[in-house]
């Protein structure tokens, strides 16, 4: 696992690095963008989740950004509690200053403790996000981004995760 995790990473900055040439250039001396998500969650029994995604990138060409992004959520309920936390490399493509496609590499390292068994479990799971969506500009260079992403190397019967399918909610400054 940890050597697709690796490869994974390599070749897609690798790949991204290489696009440097083809695209258009900046013009701004600032390249760096910086931004995430923040999502809280509330359910029947006493369900409560709260997440934070922060994320810093590159601006490679106007239109082709590479960086990293984080991920921790906090999840608890009357019957168990977890921790999770991911960290990986991302790739996101802008086209027409409206839209944007984008790859998510992540690593995630699972804690789980189920309080009705006293059971606990850590798990580790890499997922690979493929999706895109909608941006709109709230500032100078400042953007909402609102997509869908898809982990294609889900699978329902031995995944950490609930489905392979999410919606995607973002703020992004330096664009």
């Amino acid at each position: 696992m940890k050597k697709l995790f690796i490869t994974s990473c390599v070749l897609i900055f690798g790949l991204s690095f290489s696009q440097v040439a083809v695209g258009t250039p900046t013009s701004e001396t600032n390249r760096w963008t910086f931004g995430g998500g923040l999502g809280v969650g509330f359910g029947s029994n006493s369900y409560f989740n709260l997440q934070v995604a922060p994320r810093v990138g590159y601006r490679l060409t106007n239109d082709l950004e590479a960086g990293l992004i984080g991920s921790i959520s906090w999840q608890t309920s009357d019957f168990y509690k977890s921790t999770m936390f991911g960290v990986g490399p991302f790739v996101n493509y802008y086209f027409a200053r409206s839209f944007f496609v984008s790859g998510n590499l992540q690593h995630f390292f699972v804690n789980y403790q189920d309080k009705f068994y006293d059971f606990t479990s850590n798990q580790q799971e890499t997922a690979l996000y493929l999706g895109g969506g909608y941006m709109q500009q709230v500032g100078n260079n400042s953007f909402l981004q609102l997509g869908l992403m898809y982990n294609v190397l889900y699978k329902e019967n031995s995944s950490i995760f609930s489905g392979g399918l999410i919606p995607t909610v973002g703020f992004v400054v330096g664009l």
